[in-house]
């Protein structure tokens, strides 16, 4: 496995970023994601392959998937120096989320005003309150803390220094971002450096063959200021894994995220995805690891969902392929010439 830095911090991670929102329990979150039993193996084995990020966020299952995450440091006697761990704040927590469909899930994830008043967003107060709890819940400091969402209601002066204090209290290492304006992230930015607080190192934004809007602005300004640009979803919720026109996958049928997220798959998105086959039918790999190499080769570290150890094991041996040139300049040009501009997705 290689480690590049992350940005023009000091923190090395590996090439790839194991995303663990499908971990946690389904009878209680939603209902694709993987049991505990089925997660901490893929856990272990992205570990013992080298690779030692992982991303999550106190939402993800209600807190589930950090909860895991903490378990396999302990079951597996990790050490905490050997993995990074890269977690968010912003949405609410209900307690009764079992009880609620997607949609009530979704308002009280991501509204502050009722009963989830205060505990959505990024106030001082919540930022504090997200903080602890997730420590709690992993059983350690967190090395970046991202804010899930800009928090459009608070402002951000007292963002920007909630999260300076995080950072100074040990609670986090390092702060990241996620998901705004080019122009929000800069003001952000420059709000931090103008009072000698710290700046974000990473940005977290949605990026792959299928949506490349934020090669506009977004991308070539953290490029510029030495932010790290972590897309996830770069294989667009499983489209550019498999042949378009296959039956959907249980999460794509269930997830009520990536509908939103996606949108309707326009014949360009076919076009691009039959291209994603042929390369990989050419070159002898899969189609995700067409994907992933695409976004190595944009200078961007992807965070991968990885369902199964199988995949884990197709991931790392794919990276190793990008060593010795799996796609050319030629090969790139071809997944790239069909992509037509789509309206910005700002996502939660």
């Amino acid at each position: 496995m290689e480690y590049v830095q992350l940005g023009k911090s000091g923190l090395k991670v590996s090439k790839v970023i194991l995303g663990t929102m499908t971990f946690g329990d389904p009878s209680k979150s939603m209902s694709w994601t993987l049991p505990e039993a089925q997660a901490l193996p893929i856990l272990k084995r992205a570990f013992d392959l080298g690779i030692n990020t992982w991303d999550t966020a106190d939402t993800y299952s209600n807190g589930g998937s950090e909860r895991i995450i903490g378990k396999a440091l302990r079951e597996y006697r990790i050490p905490r120096e050997r993995v990074v761990l890269l977690s968010k704040c912003y949405a609410g927590l209900p307690e009764d989320m079992e009880d609620l469909d997607e949609g009530e899930i979704l308002k009280r994830t991501s509204v502050n005003d009722g009963v989830m008043v205060n505990r959505v967003g990024l106030s001082r107060k919540h930022i504090f309150d997200a903080v602890d709890a997730s420590i709690a819940r992993l059983g350690t400091y967190i090395d970046v803390l991202q804010i899930h969402r800009l928090d459009r209601e608070t402002p951000p002066e007292e963002i920007m220094k909630a999260l300076n204090d995080i950072v100074a209290s040990g609670k986090a290492r390092y702060i990241g971002a996620c998901s705004m304006a080019a122009w929000e992230f800069q003001s952000l930015q420059n709000i931090a450096k103008q009072n000698g607080w710290h700046q974000f190192i990473s940005m977290q934004d949605y990026y792959s063959l299928l949506y490349r809007e934020n090669e506009r602005e977004l991308i070539p300004y953290c490029q510029s200021t030495g932010v790290g640009i972590i897309p996830f979803s770069p294989l667009a919720r499983g489209l550019l894994t498999r042949p378009y026109g296959l039956q959907p996958t249980t999460r794509q049928k269930a997830d009520i995220y990536s509908e939103f997220l996606l949108g309707e798959t326009t014949s360009a998105d076919i076009e691009i995805i039959g291209r994603v086959e042929e390369l990989a039918r050419q070159k002898g790999v899969s189609m995700a690891t067409i994907a992933v190499a695409w976004c190595v080769a944009k200078g961007v570290i992807p965070i991968v969902g990885l369902g199964s150890i199988d995949r884990v094991n197709q991931t790392v041996e794919g990276l190793a392929r990008t060593k010795t040139g799996l796609l050319a300049e030629d090969d790139i040009k071809f997944l790239e010439q069909k992509y037509v501009a789509k309206p910005i997705t700002v996502v939660i």
